[in-house]
Order: C-alpha cells, then sequence, then structure tokens
C-alpha cells in the first residue's frame, strides 16, 4: 500500500479521461500537478484513441487505460468534469479502479460532474460532498450530505463545483500530497481574500482580459436589461406589473455595482459595448409595441434571453470572484422569470387548468 508519509518520493497522480471532458478541468490539475514535481498518468478506455476536451481546446492521448492501471501504484485520482463522467460510468474497468482507489485510502479528487462517477461506484453515501448544481439532486439520491462550497473534503475525498473553484481545488490536493509551505507561494484553501484567478492563471486557467470580457458581457446584458425596464415601466399601467419592474430595476443596479466595482479591483473599465448598452435599449424600445402584455412578454423574453448568457458565463471562468457574480445575477432572473411568467400568464387569462376528462372511444 502507498506510504502517504513518504514525501521525499515523487507523486504519482491518475487523471482520468474520456470524450467531453471539460478542458479547463483538466488542464489545471494536471499543470499544477506537474509544476509540483509530480508523476501524471492520464488513464482513459482505449489506449490507441485521442480525447477531446467539450470546448475543443484540449485533445489528450493517454498513457494507459483504467484497465490495466493498477490502483495501488497511485497516490491519488482526479476526475474531471463535463459530459465525460457520464461516459466514465460506463466502463466498469473506470469504476472499479475508482472503488480500488477510494478502498485503498488514496486522495480522490472530483470536480464539476466527475461525482457521477462516484455515484456508480456507490462511494458517496454518508459523505459530505459538492458538485456542479445541475447533479445535486443526483448526489443527494445517492446518499450524499451535499454542501455548495467551493471545495468540501471529507476523509480521502475531495470535492469542487465548476471551474471557478479549479485554484482551490488543485490547491487542496497538492497540500495534501505534501506539497505547500513558504517555498511553494501557495494561498490557505480556505482563504476568501486570496486572488485565486491568479493562481489559476499560472496553471492554464482565463487570464485577466478572458475574466475582464466576461465582466463586460455581464455588464452590458445588465445596463440593457435596466434600461429596457425603465422603457417597459413607462408603457406599463398594470400596478403589479410596474412595481415588479421597478423591484427589476434595483436588482440590476445591484448587479451593476457589484460588476463595475470588481472590475476596479481589477484596474479595469468598462468595455465601450458596455457604456453604450443603455443606449441600444432605448432606440429598440421605440419600435416596440405599448399595450401592457406586449411590455410584460418582452421582459419575459429580456429575462430568458439573459438565463442563457448568464449561465454560460457562469461556467467559463477559473475566477471564483466573477463566478460568484454570474450565479447570482443567474438565481435573481430565474426567481423573476417564474413571477413575470404568472403575471404574463393572469393577464392572458390562461392559468393552467386541469384537463377535463374525456368521454366515448376515438376513432
Amino acid at each position: 500500500m502507498t506510504n502517504h508519509n513518504n514525501h521525499s518520493r515523487k507523486k504519482k497522480v491518475a487523471i482520468l479521461i474520456e470524450h467531453g471532458f471539460e478542458d479547463i478541468e483538466f488542464t489545471i490539475p494536471c499543470n499544477g500537478l506537474k509544476q509540483a514535481g509530480m508523476e501524471i498518468v492520464v488513464l482513459g478506455s482505449r489506449m490507441n484513441e485521442k480525447y477531446k476536451g467539450k470546448r475543443g481546446k484540449v485533445s489528450v492521448q493517454p498513457d494507459a487505460t483504467t484497465t490495466e492501471a493498477i490502483a495501488a501504484e497511485f497516490d491519488a485520482v482526479v476526475i474531471p468534469g463535463g459530459m465525460a463522467p457520464d461516459k466514465m460510468r460506463r466502463n466498469p474497468n473506470t469504476v472499479s479502479f475508482v472503488q480500488k482507489a477510494m478502498e485503498q485510502g488514496k486522495w480522490v479528487a472530483a470536480v464539476c460532474h466527475g461525482p457521477q462517477l462516484l455515484i456508480e461506484g456507490d462511494l458517496l453515501k454518508g459523505r459530505k460532498a459538492t458538485g456542479f448544481t445541475a447533479i445535486r439532486k443526483d448526489m443527494i439520491n445517492a446518499g450524499v450530505n451535499y454542501l455548495d462550497e467551493p471545495l468540501v473534503v471529507d476523509r480521502n475525498l475531495i470535492t469542487s463545483r465548476e471551474p471557478g473553484d479549479l485554484g482551490i481545488f488543485t490547491t487542496a490536493l497538492l497540500s495534501r500530497l505534501g506539497y505547500g509551505g513558504k517555498d511553494a507561494a501557495l494561498p490557505e484553501e480556505k482563504d476568501t481574500s486570496a486572488q485565486w484567478w491568479k493562481l489559476a492563471d499560472a496553471w492554464g486557467g482565463s487570464t485577466k482580459g478572458e475574466i475582464t470580457r466576461g465582466l463586460n458581457i455581464a455588464l452590458s446584458g445588465e445596463r440593457y436589461s435596466m434600461e429596457a425596464l425603465e422603457q417597459y415601466t413607462q408603457k406599463e399601467s398594470d400596478h403589479e406589473v410596474r412595481s415588479l419592474f421597478q423591484e427589476m430595476i434595483s436588482n440590476r443596479q445591484r448587479h451593476i455595482q457589484k460588476l463595475e466595482t470588481y472590475l476596479n479591483t481589477l484596474h479595469e473599465k468598462p468595455s465601450i459595448v458596455a457604456n453604450i448598452a443603455n443606449q441600444y435599449a432605448k432606440v429598440k424600445s421605440t419600435f416596440t409595441g405599448s399595450d401592457d402584455i406586449y411590455q410584460l412578454r418582452c421582459a419575459l423574453g429580456d429575462v430568458q434571453t439573459g438565463l442563457g448568457d448568464i449561465s454560460n458565463l457562469s461556467a467559463m471562468y477559473t475566477d471564483p470572484v466573477a463566478t460568484a457574480i454570474f450565479k447570482e445575477i443567474y438565481q435573481d432572473l430565474l426567481k423573476y422569470e417564474q413571477r413575470l411568467a404568472q403575471l404574463y400568464r393572469r393577464g392572458i387569462g390562461t392559468e393552467i387548468q386541469p384537463p377535463k376528462p374525456t368521454t366515448g372511444v376515438a376513432l
């Protein structure tokens, strides 16, 4: 059995791979571990195949397969997310490899959708863990105590939720493999004031320029939405709808302030596009109708567009601060979509009714 106290021996880590893995969730742990002097072995299902990342940025030839790999020879196993874990869980050899690693006390680190593989191996019951929000219920149904936190460590299991957590996730794994101390210059994994994006960037994550672009995309959307809501409010006569629009405007203002504040923290400024987004909304509103239902439907459409855009941003950047802002915007939009939909159904008089029982025989 591997002796985890032997820090002089070069640590050996398996990174599992399948088609559709989240590129950055492979790249950052791989680079971070390699830079720390650890031996990386990439394990796939088939040897003579090149595995492509979900975003098309990374293509990897495995060093070996989970069929031939021996869990006892490794100190840790990393499971990236994306669509890959759903394929990994279909391979009994991959499932068995992770089960043995867990049983032998090896560090098992899964991020995003990675816990899907752990579910298949019945490895989550009674554990504390986290994962991507879309598999939260799957994890709970598998018996886990799900925590919505950037990093959850329970015995030899390390889990994180999304790309924004990768700096913390990789640091946690490194420290448990014996890499740390003053010379390593790694922040404490619970340090919320640390500039985790810089560490992630050093390991191949999002650059400052990329994060800035993402923040400006979100800022453009919020400024457009706020101006559009101002225009809808002027044309809307229903008091309850107007009140909701005004509440949404205040919500947009808070988002804008958070985005601008963080841009300022990064020593960046709003882009030209972000600065004129409200003007575009003002011009567009001059060509829209003026009846109450039309304003309500336009607002609902804007929210649904925003949901799609901000959902993409939430999963793109390896910066926990930007990701947290995007997720807050997403949750607020989700809430307002439901409230707008209720008012819209009321307005057009089509609240869903249960189907009437049919009689007779269909011909």
